[in-house]
């Protein structure tokens, strides 16, 4: 079994309410079907009737985890997670597999860079982004067990060197401080945002690095504290700038009432497919790539 099927075997042995279903997505979860039996639901390939199931089990004590590809939960299915678990503010909880870049080699249809701003426009909706496996399951069983519905952008990536010990403060981590520039990030992207910021060590910048894992709950006074205190912000992310990190960070920055200078490093369409590594050089989000607009924004 799977470090997150282990996890989610062990929160349904405590908890009798779980129930894990799919919309024929088993490649995360193959091996729960013989374990939990009639408390695992597959219901091919039709989201929108997931969504709608899954809010009348809820409706009735349980907590439905439903698993499927992150455009199509997101969006074939939005109308049915919107209406039926987000109005009613169900514990619906929906794990988006090969979000942004880890649908690498899959074209634009099978691209979910919309869907944190998506899930965002949904009042009560929480929206949760690990940066690696390791951050998905510390946080899972608090978010499966959150009264509210949640989307969860699925990652099994590695944890970065250091990143498990690194400052917190909150929810926010912060695996490097520095001073001037700060990057925020969240989800996918912090290893290579890690990896930048060592290629840039033999340059004057020293950028402070923040993963920000919540972006529907972010940590008020800790953020305003981060802000306040860098005279310029970069956003790196993968997904549009319209609705994800860059968006949520200057919504908060105008609530608070700071002046800030915020620059995102962000999708503005679909990317090239190709393989995961290809995409992030490509798209100029590899270290290498990373720490060159760094610098070039640090010194515009």
């Amino acid at each position: 079994m799977s470090p997150y099927e282990s996890k989610l075997k062990e929160i349904a042995d405590r908890n009798e309410a779980l129930i894990v279903m799919t919309a024929e997505n088993r490649i995360h979860i193959r091996h729960l079907p013989d374990i939990l039996g009639e408390r695992f639901i597959d219901v091919g390939i039709a989201e929108q009737t997931m969504a709608g199931m899954a809010s009348g089990l809820a409706l009735r004590g349980k907590i439905p985890v439903l698993h499927a590809l992150a455009p199509f939960l997101t969006m074939r299915a939005f109308e049915f997670v919107r209406t039926d678990a987000g109005i009613a503010n169900l514990p619906v909880k929906l794990s988006g597999f090969i979000p942004g870049f880890l649908s690498e080699a899959n074209g634009p249809t099978h691209q979910a860079i919309e869907d944190i701003g998506i899930m965002r426009s949904i009042p009560n909706m929480g929206v949760f982004c690990p940066s690696c496996q390791d951050e998905l399951l510390e946080h899972l069983e608090e978010v499966i067990l959150a009264p509210q519905p949640y989307y969860i952008r699925y990652n099994e990536r590695p944890a970065p060197t250091g990143f498990l010990n690194c400052e917190r403060v909150g929810k926010t981590k912060i695996p490097r401080r520095g001073e001037g520039l700060l990057v925020l990030t969240t989800g996918i992207l912090l290893s290579e945002i890690l990896g930048a910021a060592i290629t840039l060590e033999s340059s004057s910048l020293k950028p402070t690095i923040a993963h920000l894992p919540f972006l529907h709950q972010l940590d008020e006074d800790p953020l305003t504290e981060l802000l306040a205190s860098h005279d310029q912000i970069v956003t790196v992310e993968d997904h549009l700038a319209t609705g994800g990190l860059f968006t949520a960070i200057a919504e908060f920055s105008a609530r608070r009432g700071l002046n800030c200078k915020i620059e995102p490093i962000a999708l503005t369409t679909w990317y090239r497919a190709g393989q995961f590594n290809d995409v992030l050089d490509y798209e100029g989000f590899s270290p290498d790539k990373l720490a060159s607009r760094l610098l070039d924004i640090h010194s515009s």
